[in-house]
């Protein structure tokens, strides 16, 4: 399964995958990390984002525990963050 490779959510559909300058799908990031071209989010940090995850996840109902051991095992590996 693809991985969204900025925030790691799941890319199962078309409606998933963000959109490049010229509106076709990018295959990288997601729809509410990127759209036409550029990071929703420009200039956050890794750290931000993790913690942002973090709060999504707990409006979803998933443990903070849960939901903090998934952003920061995941999120450093991916290809927005990596160094």
């Amino acid at each position: 399964m693809d991985l969204c490779q900025s925030c790691g959510m799941p890319l199962q559909s078309e409606d998933d995958f963000g959109t490049n300058e010229n509106g076709g799908r990018n295959l990288d990031y997601c729809r509410f990390c990127f759209q036409r071209g550029r990071f929703t989010d420009e200039g956050i940090t890794m750290e931000e984002k993790i913690e942002k995850n973090i709060e999504i996840a707990k409006r979803m109902r998933m443990s903070e525990e849960t939901a903090r051991t998934m952003a920061t095992t995941t999120i450093p590996h991916l290809k927005r963050w990596k160094k």
